[in-house]
């Protein structure tokens, strides 16, 4: 029970209150002087013992008995089970004549403001592959190229920008794309990166065929290749470099990214680590720096799926042969 902090009695209080007029016999006057409270109140706590004994000490609830304004159970229920059948605030609210605004409330205080809440989450599907070169991951990222004006709001902030430096109108728009195509083997997470000009079926060949030869230098054959349905792992062209090499394309599930977990992942991991860890000034700048945290990301870096150890030491690892 917690007691208001400026409440003058607590029930001991208002028991000692209670035995000194009944057992005791002091009258109510002083009695209630000594408890420091009037004598309204020590008739209230008498009365109350009087009636229900101890359990007439205890605080009450100060909530209201009545609502006029709370929302009839009946009503919340058909509330809840109208959202079960994947109908929006809107359709609830016309269907129960009420107003939008009172059917979204309930809606958020019931838990089911969005209709994503309306089935359980999906259960985590973690897997790793035994071999390296068993499964790699390829995705690519977009990256606005680094105009005249150096750094975005990402570095300096929400509105820097703009404030900083005066331009003309001709300068304002975006200064066009760079797209980084990852590819991150799944048992020891080594990871080959590159910053290209398209994301077209023909580019992605082309980097998956440098990102193959890259971890054959480390010792990896690649086998399997997972990607999302983007056009350009859909292409002939990348359907063609795929039976070249001998390796199986799979995809990811439509709409399912997380299919393709160590990917987007690793997205993070580049786009926080370099792509926005630093200020550069210009996009070549940018480029320049990649070898150079992939060297660390890949052979120095603490992977915490890998038992805080970085991806090259979990390839030496798995490259020991078994007793």
């Amino acid at each position: 029970m917690r007691i208001h902090r400026n409440a003058r009695t607590c029930p001991n209080s208002r028991r000692l209150l209670v035995r000194r007029i009944e057992e005791e016999g002091w009258a109510l006057t002083p009695a209630a002087e000594a408890a420091g409270v009037s004598v309204r109140t020590a008739r209230k706590w008498l009365a109350r013992w009087r009636a229900e004994g101890e359990a007439g000490l205890l605080d009450r609830s100060s909530a209201p008995r009545r609502r006029p304004t709370r929302m009839p159970a009946d009503r919340l229920e058909a509330i809840e089970a109208l959202r079960h059948l994947r109908m929006t605030a809107a359709e609830i609210a016309e269907v129960l004549g009420m107003a939008l605004s009172t059917v979204s409330r309930w809606l958020r205080r019931i838990g089911l403001g969005r209709r994503g809440a309306l089935a359980p989450p999906e259960p985590p599907n973690r897997y790793e592959r035994e071999r390296p070169g068993e499964l790699v991951h390829v995705d690519v990222k977009k990256l606005g190229r680094i105009g005249r004006r150096g750094a975005g709001h990402r570095v300096l902030g929400p509105g820097r920008r703009r404030s900083q430096e005066k331009v003309g109108p001709g300068r304002l728009g975006a200064t066009g794309w760079e797209f980084v195509h990852v590819c991150v083997d799944d048992a020891t997470r080594l990871a080959y990166v590159e910053v290209l000009s398209d994301e077209k079926g023909p580019t992605a060949a082309g980097f998956l065929r440098r990102a193959v030869a890259w971890l054959g230098s480390m010792g990896v054959t690649v086998e399997r290749v997972l990607s999302d349905n983007g056009a350009c792992y859909r292409s002939r062209a990348h359907a063609e470099i795929c039976r070249e090499l001998g390796i199986r394309h799979l995809f990811t599930r439509p709409y399912r990214p997380r299919t393709n977990g160590k990917a987007e992942r690793f997205i993070q991991t580049v786009a926080n680590g370099w792509a926005y860890g630093a200020i550069y000034g210009s996009s070549a700048e940018r480029t320049a720096a990649l070898p150079g945290w992939l060297d660390h990301y890949n052979y120095r870096r603490p992977h915490g799926s890998l038992g805080h150890r970085p991806p090259a030491a979990r390839l030496a690892e798995l490259e020991q042969p078994r007793e």
